[in-house]
């Protein structure tokens, strides 16, 4: 895997948004955070636009991505928050400046879909982190835990977490292998297209919000049958949050549907990872090999060192 460099003070990022529109109040918090690492903070041309419910036109928000990855001066590309909007960019943008020089692209949620098509098409590492849509000058949108391993991944500091064993893992020894995945929706979304991950040999880290409970079976069903589970080493679940039902309930959790679901196929599952929609939202490092052990009811991700 090709691994962007990482920050040092005086360095330029730039905010922009391919998805859901967004103001400078709700961002306020986060350019306070990054100018305090030491970071100089850019705005997107078009970062504040509204097209409906869009952060401007498709050409607009393209027009945002394309030149923060082509700007030299620039090192990572924060996104500044999800929604729904990015896959239709994707294929407008000319990468060819971005392969011969990567740059960090930090997001989650629809930001999958650059996750997925970078790891799939070139082989570069990304980041799964919050967003300055969650970054608030109260802590209540993102956890100072959280804060911190952002800081600590984007500036290359080593990542190791620790957290609670799930009573639905199927883990019997250490795995480890290359990290990809994300949103579980854009993952099902991207399902036949050239930016569909192939698992072979990885460990697939899932999360998702606001989905109806028969959906994640559904979208599992279609997983499982485009073969992206295929050779995987194991499967990372995070947040599952708040979650719909029917009148008529489908009757299991979207974890107990994952476990069951996904138990069928006989690999590794480590379930309550802390990442996702949720406050507690801690950064991986997407296309970096990791592993995955358990000692009692503990767990331990820890990501290897760059190659």
């Amino acid at each position: 895997m090709i691994q962007p460099n990482y920050l040092k003070a005086g360095d330029h990022i730039r905010i922009i948004s391919t998805a859901r529109k967004i103001s400078a109040e709700e961002i306020e918090a986060s350019k306070s955070l990054f100018e305090s690492w030491g970071l100089k903070v850019e705005y997107g041309e078009n970062l504040f636009a509204e097209d409906d419910q869009f952060a401007g036109t498709e050409a607009q928000r393209t027009a945002d991505l394309q030149a923060a990855l082509d700007d030299e001066s620039v090192k990572a590309i924060v996104f500044a928050r999800g929604g729904y909007g990015s896959v239709q960019v994707l294929d407008r943008i000319d990468w060819s400046n971005f392969k011969m020089k990567p740059k960090w692209l930090v997001g989650y949620s629809d930001i999958t879909v650059f996750h997925s098509y970078l790891n799939r098409a070139f082989g570069i590492e990304s980041l799964h982190a919050p967003m300055p849509v969650n970054i608030k000058q109260d802590g209540s949108g993102l956890s100072k835990e959280a804060e911190r391993d952002l800081h600590k991944a984007l500036f290359g500091e080593q990542l190791n977490y620790n957290f609670q064993a799930h009573s639905f893992n199927t883990i019997q020894e250490d795995i480890s292998g290359e990290l990809v995945g994300g949103n579980l929706s854009i993952l099902y979304s991207l399902s036949g297209s050239n930016a569909q991950l192939n698992g072979k040999g990885k460990i697939i880290f899932m999360e998702d919000l606001d989905e109806y409970l028969y959906h994640i079976d559904r979208m599992l069903m279609n997983l499982i049958r485009s073969d992206l589970f295929e050779g995987c080493v194991g499967v990372l679940i995070g947040g599952m949050s708040d979650m719909n039902d029917n009148t008529i309930p489908y009757g299991k959790t979207a974890e107990e549907i994952i476990a069951h679901r996904l138990g069928e196929l006989n690999i590794p599952l480590v379930f309550g990872f802390p990442a996702g929609h949720i406050h507690d939202n801690r950064p991986l490092i997407l296309g970096r090999k990791a592993s995955i052990s358990q000692n009692g009811n503990q767990m331990k991700l820890q990501f290897h060192e760059r190659a």
